[in-house]
């Protein structure tokens, strides 16, 4: 088993740091349900205004707030306005990489989504892995990475 990344939100702007409740992080359902984030589920959070790393739990807050709130010791790691990674995660063999689809938004700074992406790995006819990232209609953005090597 591989942990690999299952929906990510990508930039997403801090609205709130509130450090007197209990530790979690709050988001817009919306934006949960479309990258595949569920309540309660352990995320990761990436500052990349400050390059601080924690993991946390997610809480729904209201719908259509495009809320991104980091709740009790999490509020020490961010300030409003910083921009965050968030990312969920799943344990998949191997041989199940090529079936994974992962949900990716990316978002301006008031936090509507702006792009709706996938990721995609395939195997080649060299059995090399390839990389691309789609938008929501599965067309290919850019040139894919290649990797090398299926072990």
């Amino acid at each position: 088993m591989r942990k690999l990344v299952a929906g990510k939100l990508h930039g997403i702007h801090v609205t709130e740091a509130n450090l007197n409740y209990h530790g979690s992080i709050t988001l817009d359902p919306d934006h949960c349900e479309q990258a595949g984030i569920l309540p309660m589920e352990f995320v990761e959070i990436w500052n990349k205004n400050s390059g601080e790393r924690i993991s946390t739990y997610v809480i729904l807050g209201e719908r259509g707030s495009r809320c991104c709130v980091l709740n009790g010791a999490a509020a020490r790691t961010c300030q409003p306005g910083d921009q965050v990674i968030i990312c969920n995660s799943i344990y998949l063999e191997e041989s199940n990489l090529t079936v994974l689809k992962p949900k990716v938004l990316t978002f301006d700074a008031n936090n509507n989504v702006m792009d709706r992406l996938s990721y995609s790995v395939s195997i080649d006819a060299n059995a090399s892995y390839r990389f691309e990232i789609l938008d929501d209609t599965f067309a290919p953005l850019s040139i894919p990475h290649l990797v090398s090597g299926v072990s």
